[in-house]
């Protein structure tokens, strides 16, 4: 299958992590696209920079789908325009955050989140409610470190994911950690060795359940809320599939 992995942001580096993360776990038959869009926010921290993102990400889903994308991941823990997406698409499409919740809730009756900024904190808790996870997500936590300094210092970012990891089993009472950023992909297995913990990160669980999805033969509802989007002038889309 070929699975298009969408990062809403246009720092190149940040999409290629998140695709070697996604490749380590696919299965040998998955081919994974990745896309990284041009004129967009060099990260996504906040509201206004998701709005800015997705016009560019809802076209890139709909080119990729033409090309033969078969299921869509969009590398953005805040998973934005998600909803939007699955309308302009005919395969599933993963949001990271929905994907990450729903393994803690598999894995763990109570978990936390660690994301980058403060500000995303009250993102990510109303994602938690709206996916079901709100009684057993426990704390949302931030590390205060803008996303693209994950890149920029990436031993610094280690040392204080470690350390809020450990804030919330001591503290939080969480029995599992989901990283809440796609720019920590590849520090999920060094964290969880470091803690002890089961560290999840949104990428891979994505990726597996994109491909058990498309394995399954299931593809987006096409009546109700993702229906195609009607064609109209002024519309993002002059026609429909």
């Amino acid at each position: 299958m070929l699975l298009h992995l969408v990062n809403p942001n246009s720092t190149a580096s940040m999409t290629e992590q998140a695709g070697r993360a996604a490749r380590r776990v696919a299965a040998a038959d998955t081919v994974i696209e990745l896309w990284t869009p041009p004129d967009t926010p060099a990260s996504i921290e906040g509201y206004a920079d998701e709005a800015l993102a997705v016009p560019a990400m809802l076209a890139a889903i709909r080119a990729a789908e033409a090309r033969g994308a078969a299921a869509h991941v969009i590398a953005c823990f805040d998973d934005p325009g998600l909803n939007a997406a699955r309308e302009v698409a005919a395969g599933p499409v993963i949001g990271i955050c929905q994907a990450a919740l729903q393994v803690a809730m598999t894995l763990a009756s109570r978990f936390s989140i660690v994301t980058t900024l403060p500000r995303s904190v009250p993102i990510i808790e109303d994602l938690a409610e709206a996916y079901g996870a709100g009684r057993r997500c426990r704390r949302v936590r931030a590390i205060d470190l803008p996303v693209l300094a994950l890149e920029e210092d990436p031993a610094m970012a280690r040392n204080l994911l470690r350390t809020e990891i450990l804030n919330a089993a001591t503290r939080d009472g969480a029995e599992a950690v989901v990283l809440g950023c796609a720019g920590m992909a590849e520090l999920c297995d060094w964290l969880a060795r470091e803690t002890g913990l089961p560290v999840i990160d949104g990428v891979t669980a994505a990726v597996k359940q994109a491909e058990a999805i498309v394995g399954m033969g299931y593809r987006t509802a096409k009546t109700g809320a993702y229906d195609w989007p009607r064609a109209k002038r002024g519309g993002l889309f002059s026609e429909v599939a």
